[in-house]
């Protein structure tokens, strides 16, 4: 798509799209390159306030999602060398992280030896989702070799017969939608590298258990925590909705749409609740959680939902093509920026107080991810590539 045939209401955010571009490719990834690389191909888990690395553990989720946000920042045109970077940590977590059993591991030491070997549902589904972006970006069809590996263990091992995929060596008191969601990200992510039939498959199986099982049919909610043959967990549990999670799902099922999968229905669904009860109208940033009926739960708000709200908006936005949907996305910006503005840039704030004071920790690198996404997903959206 040319930037010509884009809709006014698109062209609109050129502004917003180049001070992205600038945040991104010219503040964060020269920081998250140098002060939080480590040796042996690993990446810092957090920075402090003052940009270094501290010593917190190195989950294996963090190094995945790193790996895929610099070949998203290779992608954008940065000029440092994103391909060193992945790589070598691409391969470390192949030669380091794989257990026996084929699943990964949980979490490595601050020098890289194995701290926790148990095989945590969310950090599959986020290997799942590395090897299918770094495959690609990097040039390295084998890498789909090892997603096919993998995933052959997690439905052989790991498979629950009411649906999705079993917590085995981390039990939790509920199931939770939140790994099937990123199971869902991954084989979409897989499908549109290898264009092959099973991975739309398995990502169109994901659409439908969120469709069927954890959007409450009366409001079009998305619920997090469920019994183990995922009905609602039990009293409050089961009634616990995080905004930003209704705003991420939304935004994947709106790549469903030119599959020619309905996921607008559910997107329109899940982004009326989440505008509609999840936005604090005084700091205009996306809390934390509510219940199904709209009530407050938690007012905090960490960084990672208003890069959801922005997702989603943008997407929309390419389908709808209306000013109302390019007025959410700057709004969203505008939220994310309270954020990403500290004395370090390329570091950023984590949780919103409901007062709209700041918690005082260190920059989670997970939230990277998040960030590039969203930034990505505004700057293709301008320059019309999406």
């Amino acid at each position: 798509m040319s930037p010509h045939s884009l809709s006014p209401a698109v062209q609109g955010l050129t502004d917003i799209s180049d001070d992205a571009r600038h945040w991104l490719l010219d503040v964060a990834a020269p920081l998250w390159s140098t002060q939080g690389r480590l040796a042996k191909g690993l990446f810092a888990e957090r920075l402090t306030r003052a940009g270094v690395a501290d010593e917190a553990p190195r989950r294996l989720f963090v190094q995945a999602r790193h790996t895929y946000s610099f070949c998203e920042i290779g992608r954008l045109g940065w000029a440092g060398d994103w391909r060193g970077l992945a790589n070598a940590t691409v391969d470390y977590l192949l030669a380091h992280g794989r257990r026996a059993d084929g699943l990964f591991i949980h979490a490595f030491t601050t020098d890289g030896a194995v701290l926790d070997a148990r095989a945590d549902l969310y950090d599959q589904a986020f290997m799942l989702f590395c090897l299918g972006h770094a495959s690609k970006a990097l040039g390295r069809p084998e890498l789909l070799d090892a997603a096919d590996a993998h995933i052959a263990v997690l439905e052989r091992d790991r498979a629950h017969p009411a649906g999705g995929f079993v917590e085995t060596d981390m039990p939790r008191p509920f199931r939770h939608q939140n790994p099937h969601m990123h199971f869902f990200e991954a084989f979409s992510a897989l499908y549109g590298v290898s264009g092959r039939s099973e991975w739309k498959a398995r990502a169109e199986a994901m659409a439908r258990l969120c469709r069927d099982r954890f959007m409450d049919a009366a409001t079009g909610a998305l619920v997090e925590y469920f019994t183990e043959d995922l009905r609602p967990a039990p009293g409050l549990d089961g009634t616990l909705v995080e905004p930003g999670h209704c705003f991420e799902w939304a935004w994947l099922f709106e790549g469903l749409v030119p599959w020619g999968w309905p996921g607008d229905v559910m997107s329109d669904r899940l982004t009326a609740f989440g505008r509609a009860h999840g936005i604090d109208p005084v700091r205009g940033i996306a809390i934390n959680e509510v219940t199904t009926a709209g009530v407050v739960h938690k007012a905090t708000a960490r960084l990672w939902p208003q890069t959801e709200r922005l997702k989603v908006a943008l997407a929309r936005l390419r389908r709808l093509g209306t000013a109302a949907e390019a007025e959410e996305a700057r709004r969203a910006y505008a939220g994310l920026k309270l954020y990403l503005d500290m004395p370090v840039p390329g570091t950023w704030q984590d949780v919103s107080n409901p007062d709209g004071t700041w918690v005082d920790m260190p920059a989670p690198g997970s939230s990277l991810y998040h960030i590039t996404c969203a930034l990505a997903e505004l700057i293709d959206t301008v320059e019309g590539r999406r």
